[in-house]
């Protein structure tokens, strides 16, 4: 751990005159001590590349250069905000790359270069989008060692939770079944400036190397978008949508047909997805 050569992040901001844009989901952490927790979240940080999006001023870049990292990846949107990633990048030589562009086009595998992490307060705007583009990852185990990520605390909930409840959907499904999922700490909306409407809270997932039971993610999607689509209907019923009959089909892979999804475990798709993808080449 090092300490910050750079001026306070108030003033960094002040002399740039950067306003948090709301178009661009931007809310800026000024507490070091904070940002340095998520840092170590995602602990070990030496001999991995970091990526971080949206890291406007670069609260969060500082303290994971702090915390041990040895080189790190900002993807900032906000042409206003490279000036002050630019003195971060001189007060760090060799450590800090700045790639100006938009996070949900960018070439992450060339980017990481080797073992990496991504460790980001992500805009609230694109979070769920960038997740699901990661989580959906055609070669798997991914480019990613793990993600450390910020979001509201109500796509947080819907990400870790267990079965049985309203939080529990199809994304919820689609991290568990691929990554170990956990909610690391909350963040309350009085840290950040402009604050926002909502509490927010921190992440990290872990890739599992081998999902278990396998299936092909792209027939685990429609089962999940049929079975969530219409959540307060029985499985038999939601079902129909990809087949007229899905009672054999879910007595086969022991679930009740009288279940709704909510009910049915990650496994339990997990299984259906793996047996309807044997029914439609058949």
């Amino acid at each position: 751990m090092t300490s910050d050569p750079l001026p306070p992040l108030r003033d960094v901001i002040a002399r740039h005159g950067l306003a948090a844009k709301k178009s661009l989901g931007q809310n800026f952490l000024f507490d070091l001590n904070l940002t340095r927790r998520i840092a170590r979240a995602a602990a070990p940080l030496e001999g991995f590349t970091i990526i971080e999006v949206g890291p406007g001023p670069g609260g969060l870049t500082r303290a994971l250069l702090m915390e041990g990292a040895t080189r790190v990846v900002a993807i900032e949107r906000d042409e206003r905000a490279i000036a002050a990633l630019e003195e971060i990048s001189a007060a760090w030589p060799g450590k800090l790359t700045i790639v100006s562009g938009d996070a949900l086009e960018a070439d992450y595998d060339r980017l990481a270069a080797g073992p990496a992490k991504v460790v980001a307060n992500l805009p609230y705007n694109i979070a769920t989008q960038l997740l699901t583009g990661w989580l959906t990852e055609a070669v798997w185990p991914p480019w990613f060692s793990s993600l450390t990520l910020m979001f509201q605390k109500e796509v947080a909930e819907r990400i870790v939770a267990p079965p049985g409840g309203k939080e529990y959907g199809r994304l919820s499904v689609l991290t568990q079944y691929r990554c170990e999922a956990k909610k690391i700490f909350d963040v309350n909306r009085s840290a950040f400036t402009p604050p926002p409407k909502v509490t927010s809270s921190i992440v990290h997932l872990v890739p599992k190397s081998k999902p278990e039971p396998a299936c092909d993610l792209r027939v685990l999607e429609r089962v999940t978008a049929a079975a969530f689509g219409q959540r307060r209907k029985m499985l038999r019923s939601s079902l129909k949508s990809l087949l007229p009959e899905p009672g054999p089909l879910l007595e086969e892979c022991g679930i009740g047909s009288e279940l709704r999804a909510e009910q049915v475990p990650v496994d339990g798709f997990a299984r259906l997805a793996a047996r309807f993808a044997t029914l439609e080449t058949a």
